[in-house]
């Protein structure tokens, strides 16, 4: 968990940062960041469908993204289903060693795939 607490240290103003400028555009109780350390969590649901979590299994540390498929996927063909609006669980391994440009880009993935949802006409609104 020593891990996870230097890199909580690191990514926690990132999140919070970006849920105070999410807050206002998903749906109320959104965003949620999660700071379970002891639990081995570290995370932000920027809405139901669309979370990033840092996790352990007390030797690795890992990228889990968890975000909805994309209605207009050109990599989808009649040879290959691919269901649209479908759940995807995405874990990456990733290294202690992480920069702190490494954490934004990780966040900055989750709020792309967030905005990127069709429909989502308010997102860009201020």
């Amino acid at each position: 968990n020593e891990m996870l607490e230097q890199v909580r240290n690191r990514l926690l103003p990132m999140l919070q940062l970006v849920a105070e400028q999410y807050r206002p555009r998903v749906a109320e109780g959104y965003p949620v960041i999660v700071d379970a350390v002891p639990q081995g969590l570290v995370g932000l649901e920027i809405d139901p469908n669309y979370a990033l979590y840092i996790t352990t299994d007390g030797g690795q540390l890992y990228a889990d993204y968890y975000y909805r498929s994309s209605r207009n996927d050109v990599r989808s063909s009649a040879m290959r289903e691919k269901f649209s609006g479908s759940p995807v669980y995405d874990r990456r391994p990733i290294s202690p060693a992480l920069t702190d440009v490494q954490l934004r880009n990780m966040v900055a993935e989750l709020m792309t795939r967030h905005n990127y949802q069709p429909g989502l006409v308010h997102i860009s609104d201020s």
